[in-house]
């Protein structure tokens, strides 16, 4: 079954992308959710004529992901937490703490299109998160994690 993502479904694809899924994940899951559209002839016409429209805003938008990431690799982030012995964290350090120590620097970013490695930061050192600014430009973002004083 063919379908017109309405959304982005991760491991799936973003959104306008024409997909193959089986039937039952289509018809019971991404149609009633309104993740998604059947491709007919008629709907791929009218995608194709959205996505000329669509191409140069993106391309501004792809230039501006490019600056903003720039910007975001000279940042020198440093996460400070509460530590025990050797290092180890009181509770953990994730994506959410990343979003919030890159907005005291400057740059708004919403923490689900932040991954960091292992999904929690348990101990010090230096760790990097991926960030997805648009969806042709992915960065990995170096953070530091340290003891509170």
């Amino acid at each position: 079954m063919e379908l017109i993502l309405k959304q982005d479904v991760e491991n799936l694809g973003f959104a306008d992308d024409v997909v193959t899924v089986k039937n039952g994940y289509g018809r019971n899951y991404l149609i009633p959710q309104g993740l998604g559209v059947l491709a007919t002839p008629s709907a791929k016409k009218v995608l194709a004529e959205n996505l000329k429209q669509r191409a140069h805003r993106e391309q501004k938008m792809v230039d501006d992901a490019n600056k903003l990431a720039e910007q975001l690799k000279a940042l020198e982030i440093k996460i400070t937490s509460k530590m025990g012995e050797a290092g180890k964290l009181f509770g953990s350090v994730n994506n959410a703490n990343v979003a919030e120590a890159v907005e005291k620097a400057g740059h708004a970013i919403d923490k689900k299109y932040i991954t960091v490695a292992g999904g929690n930061v348990k101990r010090a050192g230096k760790y990097t998160a991926k960030v997805r600014l648009h969806r042709s430009v992915v960065i990995d973002l170096p953070f530091d994690v340290v003891a509170e004083k």
